[in-house]
């Protein structure tokens, strides 16, 4: 008997343990794909909720997995369990796409139709052990209980020699909020500092503004907490290998875009081995340094993409340092503020679909947004954004009613006032707490409101006690996913009837 044979004789007894000692007892570079799978079902059936370290075997999995996927390719259990993993990580957006590549190479499998149709159903209205709201307040009361020693080891790390541990720990505690986050941390000789990053990310970016703003007092007397890198003068970056530049050490060429944005090429004959040899690392070097000569906010607002040139082009070029001067000559505000860049709308025109049954939202004929991320994913069927906030408990979408009611009595006006009511329903009293309104969109047949929202049954309990109170004969939710399901929020047709 060889060892999978083993093992499949120990899964069906549910020895799971066994298992995992058996083939963590082999170096993992000697593992073959089909002990590594092995090893990550074990993790699988052995998470249980009631276990401490039920998320670690998940993710545990998933790491396993991973890197075999071109070598499973079309393999039905592989797909089942990465989808498996997801789907008990609260993500179940990734788990589904998962779980439909295991029914492509196994149709009949009920219990794959059945993980997709649970799959379906949190889609549509996502469930949280915590929701963001939660996880955030959460946090922040951990966060005060251990600032004071992160403070007394940075005190003490006068040679920075423990840099490092550090960063881990503070990383080890993000990480309670945040599945994924990017930080640095410093003191500016009167407060430590704390510098959340959303990396170019416009959606993460309201979920750390929301987190900032909830920063208690107690915390903010010793700490600055800061969302997106400030400029610095005459910065420079050094990595541990060896490779440095500063912004003199970098051509820049700027391309109006229109509407206050530019492209940007970049070249720096200093990191050209580093860019033959490790272009992702190079092109982190040139938009790191960027966000640092110009501030990581006017880098996000006005900077609409970047390039890396291996040869400087012909054209008259400006230095890297010299960046933040030319944009102020044109007449841009610099501002770090990153509440004064989310407030910024763009307004958007669509050609609408004059099928009723369309997907929503394929009506839309007119539109302002505040993230526009969010709008292009779900119109491209792009679940990204989407996967990223619900795995940390947030949930983007948007109300949708009838506009034809509206439109009988004061034409467009009324459609605006009742825009206007339900919006005033969630910035009044607790409403910034649970959601943040981003925009919204007029189209043939319906009306949107978009909001990202951060305790997602709050929002729709709010929703449907305000559209229960109007004349309004329907009203749903939905996300910013196109596949997903809709939830209803008001139905006089189905009270009329006198059914649930």
């Amino acid at each position: 008997m060889d060892i999978l044979q083993q093992c499949q004789k120990w899964n069906e007894n549910d020895e799971y343990q066994k298992i995992i000692d058996t083939l963590e007892a082999i170096p993992a570079g000697e593992r073959t794909p089909e002990e590594d799978s092995e090893l990550a079902r074990a993790c699988n059936n052995l998470a249980d909720p009631g276990r401490p370290d039920y998320s670690e075997l998940l993710k545990k999995a998933i790491s396993l997995l991973k890197p075999h996927e071109k070598y499973f390719a079309g393999d039905h259990f592989w797909n089942f369990r990465m989808g498996y993993s997801y789907y008990y990580l609260d993500q179940e957006g990734r788990a589904l796409r998962y779980f439909e590549k295991a029914l492509e190479a196994r149709p009949d499998d009920e219990d794959t139709r059945e993980m997709i149709s649970w799959c379906k159903e949190r889609i549509a209205l996502p469930q949280f052990s915590e929701c963001f709201r939660e996880r955030m307040e959460n946090w922040w009361e951990t966060f005060a209980g251990q600032e004071a020693e992160l403070r007394r080891m940075m005190d003490g790390d006068r040679d920075h020699r423990r840099g490092a541990e550090i960063a881990a720990q503070m990383e080890e505690v993000l990480h309670l909020a945040f599945d994924e986050i990017s930080f640095e941390m410093g003191f500016n000789g009167e407060k430590y500092e704390l510098i959340l990053t959303p990396e170019g990310d416009k959606v993460k970016l309201f979920e750390l503004v929301y987190f900032q703003k909830h920063a208690p007092e107690e915390v903010l007397e010793h700490w600055n907490i800061l969302v997106g890198r400030r400029p610095i003068q005459n910065i420079g970056l050094r990595t541990e290998d060896g490779w440095e530049i500063s912004g003199e050490d970098v051509q820049v060429w700027l391309e109006a875009q229109g509407g206050n944005s530019f492209a940007v090429s970049a070249y720096c004959e200093k990191l050209l081995p580093l860019l033959q040899k490790e272009e992702g690392r190079a092109w982190w070097m040139f938009t790191t340094l960027t966000d640092q000569v110009l501030g990581e906010i006017p880098h996000m607002r006005y900077i609409a993409s970047f390039d890396v040139l291996e040869e400087p082009r012909a054209e008259p070029s400006i230095l890297l340092s010299h960046l933040p001067d030319e944009l102020k000559e044109r007449g841009l505000d610099l501002s770090t503020d990153p509440e004064a860049f989310l407030e910024t709308y763009i307004g958007y025109q669509m050609k609408p679909s004059d099928d009723p049954d369309a997907d929503w939202r394929l009506d839309v004929m007119v539109g302002s947004t505040c993230c526009a991320p969010l709008v292009n994913g779900y119109l491209n069927a792009d679940n990204d954004f989407m996967d990223n906030l619900q795995v940390d408990g947030a949930v983007a979408g948007f109300f949708c009613y009838p506009l034809d009611t509206l439109r009988e009595e004061n034409g467009s006006q009324k459609i605006f006032d009742f825009r206007d009511r339900l919006e005033e329903a969630f910035t009044a009293e607790d409403g910034p707490e649970v959601l943040t309104l981003i925009g919204g969109a007029t189209g043939l047949y319906c009306g949107y409101v978009d909001f990202i929202s951060w305790d997602i049954r709050a929002v729709l309990n709010k929703a449907e006690e305000f559209f229960a109170e109007t004349d309004i004969p329907w009203a749903s939710f939905h996300t910013f996913r196109r596949e997903a399901g809709t939830v209803t929020l008001k139905d006089v047709e189905v009270l009329d009837d006198g059914r649930d």
